[in-house]
C-alpha cells in the first residue's frame, strides 16, 4: 500500500491548483477524481465559456483554464475513482483500503454532480438525440437544435451554439429567465434564435434522423410540435455530498465547517473550495485557490514542524 504525504479528493480547478501547490512544496501527493476526466464542473458544464475573474487572465475559456492547471503536474492523478471510505490507523488515513496518506485535503466542490433529467420517460431511440452536456458546439453545425432551461447554463449553451447551428429554439417553462439579462438580450438579437415560453415538454418521439418534441403551454392545453436534430437539457444538476456526514465531518449550513487554517473537526483532514462554509465566503474559483494555499501551508507546518518553510515563490 503506497503512502503519500497528502491525498486530495476532488479534481476540479481547486483540486488541480492544490495539486500544483503541493508539488511546489515537494509533498508526495495523490489526487482522486470521481469522473473520468479532471476539471469538475468547469470541464463538463462550461468549457467554452470565457471566465473573467481569474487573476492574471483578463479572460480565459473554461477548457484553457483546466489545461493550464493540469500543465506541469507530476504528482499522481487518478480519475474515475470514487472514495467511499476513510479510516484512521495510527498516523495514517486509509482510503478505500488501498491508499495511505498522512493528511487529506477535500476539494470536492458541491460533490459528485449529475444532471437533472427530463421529467418524462424516454426510450433508447429518443435518448440518442438528448444531451445533458455541451462541450463542443462545432459538432452541431447546420443543425436545428433546442435548448431547454432558463438559467445561466441554458443561456450560455444557447450563445455558444447559435453561431454554429442553422436554427436554435430556447424553451423555458416561464416567461422570465433566471439567467443573466445581458445574455438573454444577445440571444433575442440573433436572427436564427427563437424563444418559446412558457412551455414544457409533454412527449418525445424519435424519427429516423430527428426527434419530435410536443410542447404543452403552461396554464392551458395548447400544444405545439417541432422536430430537432438535437436537444440540450439545462435543468441544473444534483450534487451528492452524503459521504461527508458518513466520514464524521462537522457540517455548517450544508458545507464543511473549517477553521482559519482550513482544518476540519477531524485532525489531519482539511477542506477548501465550494465544499466549505464560513461567514462571508463567496463561491469563486480564485478564493478557492487562496484557501488551498492556506491549507497546504498549514499541512506543511504540521507534517514537518522543524523545517523552515518558504511560504511562497515571491519571498525575498
Amino acid at each position: 500500500m503506497t503512502t503519500f504525504d497528502l491525498a486530495i479528493i476532488g479534481g476540479g480547478p481547486i483540486g488541480l491548483f492544490a495539486t500544483q501547490f503541493a508539488q511546489l512544496h515537494n509533498l508526495s501527493t495523490i489526487t482522486f477524481e470521481v469522473l473520468d476526466q479532471f476539471g469538475g464542473q468547469v470541464k463538463w458544464l462550461y468549457p467554452n465559456k470565457q471566465i473573467k475573474d481569474i487573476p492574471a487572465y483578463p479572460t480565459i475559456s473554461g477548457y484553457n483554464l483546466i489545461e493550464q492547471l493540469k500543465f506541469s503536474i507530476n504528482n499522481k492523478l487518478k480519475s474515475n475513482y470514487r472514495v467511499e471510505s476513510i479510516t484512521k490507523n495510527d498516523d495514517f488515513f486509509i482510503i478505500n483500503n488501498e491508499y495511505k496518506a498522512k493528511t487529506i485535503l477535500l476539494t470536492t466542490g458541491l460533490g459528485a454532480f449529475h444532471p437533472k433529467t427530463l421529467p418524462i420517460k424516454t426510450s433508447e431511440a429518443e435518448d440518442k438525440f438528448i444531451n445533458y452536456f455541451m462541450t463542443d458546439p462545432k459538432k452541431y453545425q447546420h443543425q436545428k437544435v433546442a435548448v431547454l432551461g432558463g438559467g445561466d447554463t441554458a443561456l450560455d449553451w444557447a450563445l455558444q451554439l447559435a453561431p454554429e447551428v442553422e436554427e436554435l429554439t430556447l424553451i423555458h417553462r416561464r416567461p422570465e429567465f433566471r439567467g443573466l439579462e445581458a445574455s438573454l438580450d444577445k440571444l433575442k438579437n440573433l436572427k436564427n434564435v427563437k424563444i418559446t415560453t412558457p412551455y414544457l415538454p409533454k412527449k418525445l418521439q424519435s424519427k429516423t434522423t430527428s426527434l419530435e418534441i410536443t410542447l404543452n403551454k403552461v396554464g392551458n392545453k395548447e400544444l405545439i410540435t417541432s422536430n430537432f436534430d438535437n436537444i440540450f437539457i439545462a435543468y441544473g444538476f444534483k450534487s451528492d455530498n452524503r459521504l461527508l456526514k458518513k466520514w464524521g465531518l462537522e457540517l455548517c449550513a450544508g458545507g464543511i465547517k473549517v477553521d482559519r487554517t482550513m482544518a476540519t473537526n477531524i485532525p489531519g483532514i482539511y477542506a477548501v473550495g465550494d465544499s466549505v462554509e464560513y461567514e462571508g465566503r463567496v463561491p469563486m474559483i480564485a478564493l478557492g485557490f487562496g484557501e488551498a494555499q492556506i491549507a497546504i501551508t498549514n499541512i506543511m507546518a504540521n507534517l514537518f514542524p522543524n523545517k523552515k518553510i518558504t511560504l511562497h515563490s515571491t519571498s525575498i
